[in-house]
């Protein structure tokens, strides 16, 4: 029996167009699923483009101006950050950003429960490639529903020589990711990036500066979500469950507790920081790793009888003209690449199963290939998501090899001076991490995030030394001390 294949082929040039197609627009989440309604003009209004824009417009106006006020004031806190009242405020932010966090990641999971389809399963990966790139229509591998942009129509994603299309996917359709929790979660969770600035506002009213750096995560974060609910782009998904997991389980969780003055110990905080950054790598390659995704599922299509005596007698000759040497490589060549498939030509797969009969009808088995995003406007929520968290993707490994650097020439003096103590490379990659964790983190948030997760009193990881950061403000106090020193001489 014929199985589908997983390959790996290039986007056509088409899904790349700015800007792209505003068709088909974003489909509201069914209510057989979802907590409580979000009602449809709502949902589709909060995804109008002017909506993000102009809010992360203002809010980077906003933090501009007031960064401007707090350098007037000499970096003074306002009056209110001195209250009880506010220290309230800020614990419950943080407790409610956790809790909800928590809910959207549980929400997920029970989503991904309900939709993706197991590779044990008769299809293999296929069948669990298809579940996680078809994210409407019912489940099984021949229910899946795209939009087919050439032809501006929702469509089966298989077909069988016809042209059936579908008015849009139904919101009674269970069994994908869409309707299962994504189109609910994904969107509130688009909502709650405009709640996440209080963030700044909380390190503005103690009198601290927001970094350009911050302006542009939250900014950014606004802006991708919207592209990815806005246009259904299937690795939306990778960005609301690892940032509702990070949130929930590691920030805001954490600044919680440490509004308490609860000590967290150091190995935790090293955890929690280097997860935290690792999402950016790890979600920015596997989104743009749906692009790149095809498929091939064998289908039955009628044929006309002289065809199939045809297909027969060619798969019959080239049989018996092929030695088992060719006939493995044949299939190799399959398997990597589609052979005629990936390049959309239909193929046939065996004399045992290509040709049928049935109530007078001829069948051949042929395979059909499915990509896993096909519009323009889901290619550019992935690429838009990819340029966003490519300067923190870029700061990271900076960070991470010039610690690592620096790290090794300390090796190499520490391994002369005692060989029993030298690290491996292992220990060195894994606390030049935390360094280029710390430094980013220290980028978006500067010195002043409450709770802020990196310390530069890291023992651990700095040997009982100063900071690179803390060293060099020390040596400034010294070069400034010995300066006058040397002047009342």
């Amino acid at each position: 029996m014929a199985t589908p294949i997983v390959l790996v082929s290039p986007p056509a040039a088409t899904l790349f167009q700015f800007p792209p197609n505003s068709e088909p627009h974003a489909i509201p989440p069914p209510s057989y699923n979802t907590p409580f309604r979000i009602p449809d003009n709502l949902y589709v209004n909060a995804l109008d483009p002017k909506v993000p824009i102009t809010i992360a417009a203002v809010y980077a106006v906003t933090a501009k101006a007031l960064n401007a006020y707090n350098k007037s004031t000499g970096k003074k806190p306002w009056a209110i950050s001195k209250t009880k009242t506010f220290h309230f405020l800020v614990v419950l932010h943080n407790v409610f950003l956790a809790v909800y966090s928590a809910w959207t990641w549980f929400g997920m999971l029970n989503t991904f429960r309900n939709s993706i389809v197991s590779p044990a399963g008769p299809n293999g990966w296929a069948g669990t490639v298809d579940s996680i790139c078809k994210i409407h229509g019912t489940a099984g591998l021949e229910n899946g529903i795209s939009y087919n942009q050439a032809r501006g129509a929702w469509e089966p994603s298989l077909s069988t020589g016809s042209t059936a299309t579908v008015l849009s996917p139904s919101p009674d359709d269970r069994g994908r990711i869409w309707n299962e929790g994504l189109a609910f979660y994904g969107w509130i969770f688009y909502i709650s990036k405009f709640y996440e600035v209080i963030d700044t506002l909380i390190i503005l009213a103690k009198g601290k500066y927001s970094s350009t750096l911050q302006t542009y995560h939250h900014a950014g974060a606004m802006m991708a979500m919207w592209a990815g609910m806005r246009y259904m782009s299937t690795p939306i998904w990778i960005f609301v469950f690892f940032n509702s997991a990070i949130h929930a389980l590691m920030k805001y969780t954490y600044f919680t507790v440490t509004a308490f003055n609860i000590r967290v110990p150091q190995v935790i905080k090293r955890t929690l920081t280097s997860l935290q950054i690792s999402q950016f790598i790890i979600g920015a390659s596997v989104a743009i790793v749906h692009s790149f995704v095809s498929y091939l599922v064998p289908v039955q299509v009628e044929v006309a009888p002289a065809e199939a005596t045809a297909v027969a007698s060619s798969i019959s000759a080239s049989a018996s003209a092929t030695p088992s040497a060719g006939k493995f490589v044949d299939g190799l060549k399959k398997t990597l690449f589609g052979a005629a498939e990936a390049a959309g030509a239909a193929a046939v797969v065996s004399s045992s199963e290509t040709n049928s009969t049935h109530q007078g009808a001829s069948y051949v088995t042929r395979y059909q290939k499915v990509d896993c995003i096909t519009t323009n406007g889901a290619t550019f929520a992935i690429w838009l998501n990819v340029i966003y968290l490519a300067p923190l993707t870029y700061l990271f490994v900076s960070f991470f090899i010039t610690s690592y650097l620096r790290r090794s020439k300390a090796e190499v003096v520490r391994a002369k001076a005692n060989p029993d103590r030298r690290l491996s490379n292992v220990m060195l990659a894994e606390k030049a991490s935390w360094d280029a964790a710390k430094g980013l983190e220290r980028e978006v948030y500067g010195e002043s995030k409450e709770g802020a997760i990196i310390e530069d009193s890291d023992d651990s990881s700095s040997n009982g030394k100063l900071h690179p950061s803390s060293a060099a403000r020390a040596n400034g106090v010294k070069s400034k001390a010995n300066g006058k020193s040397k002047g009342r001489k």
